[in-house]
């Protein structure tokens, strides 16, 4: 079929619930993806942060070959090697002493925001204790709870009554945690190290240490929301590490499986406590396709090949340079881009006029770029990334900037 008669064929079966860029891709390898149509594009967002190692990886692509000829679900009534050692992994490269695996990110925050109210309520013997407190201009999924918790009204809209119970403060605004969590209403605040899809908002110095007191302080459970900065995108392991400062909870997903769906929760022994079974008591929280075989291989894979082939510091090293690049271009079309943003290779350029008009004009010159927030255009490219690379995809991005593209109207 042609990519006229896809694009036909999925208007007639697919969901409208949003609006994918006309194209059909077919296949990937490294930096670079081709449509059915046979037209290459540089992929500078990596399946919105997922593929690290980006397309077709050799490593990787053979390692889940190995897994599918081997096992690739059995539930979770039963333990799998991969599901064992992908947990370990996570352990001896984190903070965490414990791990569950699910699905996607929003599930993530979903076990993670249940584990909080469990804790306050079962072990901390706080049962009042059921506030959720998290920021405004945060994301932190699409299901009931997590919609609730994002902090943009936008994603709101037409789902109420929403769950209830939840606070929503400036983010980066120490003073305003200290409000929130001083009554002690509150069984966790969620945070995420950067904000990626409210524009690659970075914290101020200082902040997610303040919020560490803050919780240690009030018996508050804190959850980073590791979804998009987790697993080496930010040049570290997970985002937070550029703080000094460890969460009691950490959800990932995205990067962790390398294109392959899989969520996790990491945690510390403590919190745990939220979610282990009691003696004779139901099953607190678990899912049929948690710790699936062939996900968990996936997450062993990328971790294993990020630690390998040196990503992270290939990852700190591509971030600075394209963050300078992005730079000049702040100072050459003043009109178009007011400032950059961002860490490693999560960044942003905020333009003065719509960003979906700088990505649709990207795309046609042979470009993928996404867009956060209401004004960023996104970079999330897979670590892999070269510089010759870097260097085409500013080069596309100034001559869209130079033909009007993103300039205030």
């Amino acid at each position: 079929m042609t990519q006229a008669d896809l694009l036909a064929l999925a208007d007639q079966v697919l969901l409208k619930n949003n609006k994918p860029q006309p194209v059909v891709l077919s296949k990937g390898r490294g930096c670079e993806v081709w449509d059915v149509a046979g037209n290459r594009y540089l992929d500078m967002t990596a399946g919105i942060a997922v593929c690290g190692l980006g397309h077709s990886h050799p490593e990787f692509t053979r390692r889940v070959q190995s897994q599918l000829e081997r096992l690739v679900h059995i539930s979770n009534l039963y333990y799998n090697d991969q599901q064992i050692q992908a947990a370990k992994a996570i352990v001896d490269r984190s903070f965490a002493d414990r791990v569950f695996f699910c699905n996607s990110g929003a599930e993530a925050n979903e076990g993670a925001l249940k584990l909080a109210r469990r804790y306050q309520s079962v072990v901390a013997g706080a049962p009042q204790r059921t506030k959720i407190i998290s920021t405004v201009g945060s994301f932190h999924g699409r299901t009931f709870a997590t919609v609730a918790i994002t902090g943009q009204p936008k994603y709101h809209e037409g789902f109420g009554p929403l769950v209830d119970g939840i606070e929503h403060i400036a983010y980066g605004d120490l003073d305003a945690a200290t409000k929130a969590l001083e009554g002690r209403h509150a069984c966790c605040i969620i945070v995420e190290p950067i904000q990626a899809e409210g524009g690659i908002i970075v914290p101020p110095p200082g902040y997610l240490a303040g919020l560490r007191r803050l919780c240690d302080d009030t018996g508050t459970i804190l959850i980073f929301d590791e979804v998009q900065t987790g697993v080496g995108r930010t040049g570290r392991w997970f985002g937070h590490e550029h703080d000094d400062v460890t969460p009691d909870v950490m959800t990932l997903a995205k990067g962790l499986g390398g294109g392959v769906p899989i969520g996790a929760v990491a945690m510390t022994e403590k919190a745990a406590l939220g979610l282990t079974q009691a003696a004779g008591g139901a099953v607190p929280h678990a899912t049929t396709f948690g710790g699936n075989p062939l996900a968990c291989a996936s997450a062993i894979a990328v971790l294993e090949i990020i630690e390998a082939e040196g990503l992270l510091e290939r990852v700190t090293q591509s971030g600075e340079y394209l963050g300078g690049k992005l730079a000049e271009l702040v100072r050459e079309f003043p009109g178009h881009v007011t400032g950059t943003r961002g860490r490693g290779l999560l960044r942003g350029v905020v333009v003065a006029g719509a960003p979906a008009q700088v990505t649709a004009k990207a795309r046609e010159k042979g470009m993928l770029l996404s867009v956060a927030g209401s004004n960023v255009v996104r970079f999330a490219p897979p670590f892999i990334v070269e510089r010759p690379q870097l260097d085409e995809a500013v080069g596309i991005l100034r001559s869209v900037l130079a033909e009007g593209a993103g300039k205030a109207s």
